[in-house]
């Protein structure tokens, strides 16, 4: 009996004991399965927190590279202001500083592009906008003779050229367009810098420089039509139908006939809604542009005419002015963005040998065909030599030949390298120029004038104004 009872105590013992172990692996195995609950509830909230910070931290960090990249153009621009030079060099320095080649503040080519697209619709609505039709009107024969000559003068040596280099039609055409185009920007700050800007040299040049303007629409459809292995003849149409409605839209204005905006009077008195309604108007007719299978800028740039020569261009213009500045910089600082350091150190010597043979290229071309046709000695002279920079649309024409397939990324650098450097040491060409022109004109001993130009300083870029 007494062992039978020490029996059932043992095993009522041991049974207890096994209850406890199982109650003790369960209320672990609970702690564990809490305890790594409680810690992926605090992984998952940690995560969620770093990637707030971090969505934070981006959008400070795009903020900080905008407030950056509008200090460092605007320093820019004061500097070459200061040194007597146009505000754009400055905007396009900037960009070279900021790029992916330089400091890389700015290196999301997505982003870029999508800025210079914009830029370039502005500005074309900016040039329709502040065109002076009544101007040109005076002196339209010969600057559509001088710029008829310029076009087939450069495209038919790019032919040739192309022959020796094994260039495609497409290239040598577009590079035929691009040296034809001047920079009515800087050749305007030039004209107000050595005092020639009211004088027959300088309303020789901005009438060129207008008409050069009104050439870039064509030359756009062209190139666009030249994509692709052959050129698209089934564009022709569209390509003569919007040259023509072009013609005749400043031939009506032209005759000084002014347009009324159909939104004029609904924000006459709003300072709010006016540089808006511009805008809004560019873009719209960018849009109708676009659907009917022609380039946005071209709407652009019929609506910066038909705004520019209405009945409300001066309160339009004034209202407007703000965003034309900045929309400007834009322009120009997208161009700097888009310039590749690399590329040129990689290709210098193609790059400087272009960039010669353009700049005594277009001066030879200017200063003969002007004498040939009548001008003075000293006015070919002075309106040749301005007219010898590569215009900012040879950077716009590029990119439509880049998205077309006419010419390949590589040549799109190549046109960027040489505008921006066109661009900027235009104003020394002309200044070397003036000097060298005296020397020949008066001998050594009246050579001291070449040397004291007449500088003013002027009240910003006026451009396309007689």
């Amino acid at each position: 009996m007494a062992s039978e009872s020490a029996k059932g105590t043992v095993e009522a013992t041991a049974e207890s004991a096994v209850k406890a172990v199982e109650g003790a692996v369960k209320g672990a195995a609970e702690a564990v399965g809490g305890a790594v609950e409680g810690a992926a509830e605090a992984v998952s909230s940690a995560v969620v927190m770093a990637a707030e910070v971090a969505q934070k931290t981006a959008h400070t960090s795009e903020l900080t590279g905008i407030a950056m990249v509008v200090l460092t153009a605007l320093l820019c621009g004061m500097v070459m202001e200061r040194l007597r030079q146009p505000a754009l060099v400055g905007y396009i320095l900037a960009g070279v500083f900021l790029g992916p080649s330089a400091l890389a503040v700015v290196e999301n080519r997505e982003q870029i592009d999508v800025l210079a697209e914009l830029g370039v619709l502005m500005l074309l609505f900016i040039v329709g906008m502040e065109l002076s039709l009544r101007s040109f009107r005076r002196i339209w024969r010969l600057a559509l003779m001088v710029v008829t000559f310029q076009v087939s003068a450069s495209v038919g040596v790019m032919l040739l050229m192309s022959m020796a280099f094994g260039w495609s039609l497409g290239l040598a055409v577009l590079l035929g367009f691009v040296i034809a185009l001047s920079s009515t920007a800087v050749a305007i700050k030039i004209l107000e810098g050595i005092g020639e800007l009211r004088t027959r040299a300088g309303r020789i040049a901005v009438g060129v420089l207008i008409a050069q303007d009104l050439a870039v629409v064509p030359m756009m459809l062209i190139i666009g039509a030249m994509g692709g292995d052959d050129f698209d003849w089934m564009a022709a149409p569209k390509i003569l139908l919007s040259v023509a409605f072009l013609v005749g839209l400043i031939l009506y204005l032209s005759r000084g006939r002014k347009v009324h905006l159909p939104f004029g009077p609904f924000v006459a008195g709003n300072a709010d809604l006016k540089p808006l309604a511009a805008v809004a108007f560019c873009f719209g007719w960018a849009a109708l542009s676009g659907l009917l299978g022609l380039s946005a800028a071209y709407g652009a740039f019929i609506a910066g005419l038909i705004i520019g020569n209405s009945v409300e261009r001066v309160p339009m213009m004034q209202a407007t002015q703000p965003i034309q500045s900045l929309l400007m910089m834009v322009f120009f600082l997208s161009i700097g963005l888009l310039l590749d350091l690399g590329y040129i150190w990689a290709h210098l010597g193609t790059v400087l040998l272009l960039f010669f043979f353009v700049t005594v290229f277009k001066t030879a071309l200017n200063v003969g065909f002007l004498g040939l046709i009548g001008q003075s000695r000293r006015n070919a002279f002075v309106s040749g030599m301005v007219l010898a920079q590569i215009g900012e649309f040879s950077f716009l024409l590029s990119v439509i030949g880049v998205d077309a397939g006419v010419i390949s990324d590589g040549d799109g650098r190549l046109v960027v390298a040489v505008t921006v450097l066109s661009l900027g040491l235009s104003p020394l060409w002309v200044v070397a120029g003036r000097r060298l022109g005296t020397l020949a004109e008066g001998g050594i001993t009246s050579g001291e004038r070449a040397f004291t130009p007449r500088l003013r300083s002027g009240d910003g870029i006026r451009r396309r104004k007689a």
